[in-house]
């Protein structure tokens, strides 16, 4: 997933407020006491919604439901000013009960919508993050990828696999016959290691 600059600032920030605040000094987990004095503390916290959005944020922690993550992963890759607006974005977004009360809080504030919008965004990615760190095809591939870390990817990148741009590492631009052909590239592969060409 790729993040603007916006989210790429703010996600490490907001999960290390997050990870601040799961544990007390002997090491006990104390995330649900902390994150129910952040929601009280919420009204007071308002005038940093737009320096600090991440101090806030984690009131919302576990308050979001996401009904589409491809709307969630296109807002990650914009900026700030790209943003839809929090009544457009929340027809995708459900609220748990307690947090609705929090969002009636927040949208008084000018800045209610556009905090709104980032503080989704940024549970999104938390959340995403987890998964995929708990995947548990990650472990493997991530097992293979240290074994496997200089088999071919310059030869893939003067191919253009790598630019970002489409295939299997971003969105598809079109037939334009600039994509990697897999197959050929294993029969190559194939043929490398003795084995004959399926033609």
């Amino acid at each position: 997933m790729k993040f603007s600059r916006f989210f790429e600032d703010l996600i490490s920030v907001y999960n290390a407020e997050i990870e601040d605040l799961r544990t007390d000094s002997e090491g006990k987990d104390i995330l649900k006491g902390r994150l129910l004095e952040k929601r009280e503390q919420l009204p007071f916290l308002l005038p940093m919604m737009a320096s600090n959005p991440e101090m806030l944020a984690v009131a919302f922690h576990g308050g979001f439901r996401f009904m589409n993550p491809l709307v969630m992963e296109s807002l990650a890759s914009k900026e700030a000013n790209k943003h839809p607006s929090w009544s457009e974005l929340s027809k995708t977004v459900k609220l748990e009960p307690w947090a609705e009360k929090l969002v009636q809080i927040v949208l008084k504030d000018a800045g209610g919508e556009a905090f709104l919008v980032t503080a989704a965004c940024l549970e999104y990615l938390n959340k995403s993050n987890k998964s995929r760190l708990a995947s548990p095809s990650n472990t493997l591939e991530e097992d293979d990828s240290d074994e496997n870390e200089d088999d071919g990817s310059e030869d893939l990148k003067e191919n253009g696999d790598l630019d970002g741009n489409y295939g299997r590492h971003g969105r598809d631009d079109g037939d334009d016959g600039d994509d990697y052909d897999l197959g050929e590239a294993g029969s190559e592969w194939l043929a490398e290691q003795g084995f004959d060409r399926k033609d």
